[in-house]
């Protein structure tokens, strides 16, 4: 394969333009193109997310058969499970360092993006979550049934998304990253604000990567293969995640890059990579938790006792599985918990919706990363208990 054709190629040169063109543009009517085509490139892209989840999880848990419930039942485990013992290892790792550091918490200066040109709205045909509560209805109950009609149906509507995908979505993903890093270049977030907390983002870096380790180690055990088969397939996943900022909108490049893995079932990638987009936030958590402690730290002049911490953490593993796979989804859903258990005000919200929006590409790629380890687990636990990969047979 030319490496100059292939998606990570393209997604890394977009990037760096990204970057120089924002860095060295003049505010003016270019910029305003630039805004006005990622606002469009979003709105399109936001729009097949729903799409997406619906024509691969329904026709997914319609080839699970009876086995549907369990394996859905099992998927949120795995999800719950992650995301709070990923809380937890950053709760134990505050505690060990954030005492020793000494941060700097202001965040002035960043220039203003103008406004598009104009918008072009395009509203999905339904919000994600009711996408993937519709997606899990629809296949259950069509299991339940024996709907032959609809499952073929789920099966050609599959067939017809998969085609937006590698027609519409993947060829636009280097165009929407170059534009959000000209965008946030120029503003002077990658410039400005990033040096300022540089020190407690590269530790939740670090912590991510000993996440997915772990992830990817437990996957490999239980489901006795080689992860590396899997994880060497997630580069182009984790370059559009810290572009995109989304799980959502990676999602198309992550059922891409988790097909190419031999030691992942097609049932289990097709049911697993879109439902864990949207329940499996460990990443975000992760970060989530180390943020709040230092935030609490700078600006109340000390760490939030164990006891309130823990209680967070099992409460914002709840909230992860119901946020959405969106762009500062997992904080935004946690807001009540962030003022009511840790107490933060105005302030506090503010600087912690900041600083997570610093390294929320990163945490997001740390998802979209860590949902391969899952699905991993969830092919695992299907051979384990013998459970058939099943084609639908539309013979009538």
């Amino acid at each position: 394969m030319n490496i100059f054709k292939s998606l990570p190629f393209k997604l890394l040169v977009g990037v760096i333009l990204g970057i120089v063109i924002g860095l060295v543009i003049p505010d003016g009517a270019i910029l305003q193109v630039i805004v006005t085509v990622k606002y469009i490139l979003n709105q399109l892209i936001g729009f097949c997310v729903p799409l997406i989840i619906i024509g691969f999880i329904a026709p997914s848990i319609v080839k699970l058969g009876s086995n549907a419930s369990r394996m859905l039942g099992i998927a949120l485990i795995l999800a719950y499970v992650s995301s709070v013992g990923a809380a937890l290892f950053s709760m134990t790792a505050g505690y060990g360092i954030i005492p020793h550091l000494n941060i700097v918490s202001s965040v002035d200066g960043l220039k203003e993006v103008p406004a598009a040109v104009f918008q072009l709205d395009i509203p999905a045909i339904m919000s994600v979550m009711s996408a993937l509560v519709f997606s899990v209805l629809v296949g259950l109950a069509a299991t339940w049934t024996n709907a032959r009609t609809i499952a073929k149906i789920l099966q050609e509507f599959q067939d017809i998304v998969l085609k937006i995908v590698t027609s519409v979505i993947i060829p636009i993903l280097p165009v929407f990253i170059a534009c959000t890093f000209c965008t946030l270049s120029y503003e002077g977030t990658i410039t400005k604000q990033l040096p300022i907390f540089l020190i407690i983002v590269v530790i939740v870096m670090v912590g991510h990567y000993i996440w997915l380790a772990l992830l990817y180690g437990l996957g490999g055990a239980y489901s006795g293969t080689n992860p590396m088969e899997v994880l060497k397939h997630y580069g182009p996943a984790y370059i559009t995640a810290v572009g995109t900022m989304s799980s959502a909108a990676t999602l198309a490049v992550a059922l891409r890059c988790a097909r190419k893995a031999k030691t992942l079932r097609s049932d289990m990638v097709d049911f697993g990579v879109p439902l864990f987009a949207n329940i499996h936030l460990c990443g975000s958590v992760l970060t989530e938790v180390f943020f709040v402690m230092t935030i609490s730290k700078i600006l109340y002049g000390s760490i939030p006792s164990v006891g309130t911490m823990v209680l967070f953490c099992a409460l914002l593993g709840i909230f992860a599985v119901g946020a959405p796979g969106v762009p500062g989804g997992t904080v935004m859903a946690s807001l009540g918990l962030i003022t009511g258990v840790l107490g933060f005000d105005d302030t506090g919200t503010a600087l912690m919706l900041t600083i997570f929006a610093l390294q929320d590409s990163f945490g997001t790629a740390c998802n979209v990363t860590g949902d391969g380890a899952l699905t991993l687990m969830l092919t695992g636990y299907a051979k384990k208990h013998n459970i058939e990969e099943k084609k639908i047979d539309f013979a009538l």
